[in-house]
């Protein structure tokens, strides 16, 4: 049997009895949706131009 650790609620669980995988239970399901759509957390990024040349914000590649 393995255990798992929920992202929301930090707690163990068995995946076997978890229909919301990877989370505990339904509620902590819908309480990191709501963090994603208030934008409370996100995955980084950064912005590449479209010919493929970084952002402004980024410092330009070190040349050899």
């Amino acid at each position: 049997m393995s255990i798992f650790v929920c992202p929301t609620c930090q707690k163990s669980f068995d995946p076997a009895t978890s229909r919301t995988m990877p989370f505990c239970s339904d509620r902590c399901r819908k309480i990191d949706l709501g963090r994603w759509l208030k934008e409370e957390i996100s995955i980084p990024y950064s912005e590449v131009a479209d010919d493929g040349a970084p952002s402004r914000d980024e410092p330009p590649a070190a040349e050899n």
